[in-house]
């Protein structure tokens, strides 16, 4: 019986160290996450001013895949030290009525912007370019957009391709060739 308690307990202690704050609006809210007036040029220049890359997450009230990429994935020490050093990440919300404002320049609701963005898939990462065109919306000329949950490696693999700005030139190895190398040199690194 002690025993049995002991494993209850420790399963919940493991899963609160995982949970993620949520917000108002349903969506997680980790501390790394920017708190902006979703003016994305002013999101830029204040990445810019930081050194860092401006990161769009767009996620939804009750997404069990967005959960899984808080609880999961970001918490990675890899993954959270790209969010926190490299990337400028802000949130939107696939179905959020806030007002932002495009790269673009165009004023929008949150809803309207991502369905402008094509966005189908929560979460999606847009990864934005180090030099925005202000006459073109974000996921125009993001860099790379990511849709759906995946795992840390591939999320930290698409993070460092990004960074790295490797998708510059892809004429012999796109981001595919590029995960594919990455699981290898793990799987290779690994002493087990």
């Amino acid at each position: 019986m002690r025993r049995l308690l002991a494993a209850i307990l420790a399963l919940g202690l493991a899963t609160a160290a995982h949970a993620v704050e949520m917000g108002d609006d349903g969506l997680h809210k980790p501390e790394w996450l920017r708190d902006t007036f979703k003016d994305l040029r002013e999101d830029y220049a204040e990445a810019q001013s930081e050194g860092k890359r401006l990161l769009l997450l767009v996620e939804q009230r009750g997404c069990l895949y967005c959960r899984d990429m808080h609880e999961n994935t970001f918490t990675d020490p890899r993954v959270l030290a790209l969010l926190e050093e490299t990337y400028f990440p802000v949130q939107i919300n696939l179905h959020g009525d806030i007002e932002i404002v495009d790269t673009d320049g165009e004023t929008l609701t949150e809803k309207e912007a991502t369905r402008k963005w094509r966005v189908l898939f929560t979460p999606t990462m847009i990864f934005l370019p180090p030099v925005l065109e202000e006459s073109v919306s974000a996921v125009d000329q993001a860099v790379s957009v990511m849709p759906g949950a995946f795992s840390a490696g591939t999320t930290l693999d698409m993070m460092t391709w990004v960074k790295e700005e490797r998708y510059l030139d892809q004429s012999e190895e796109d981001f595919q060739r590029y995960h594919a190398r990455m699981i290898k040199e793990r799987n290779d690194g690994d002493t087990r």
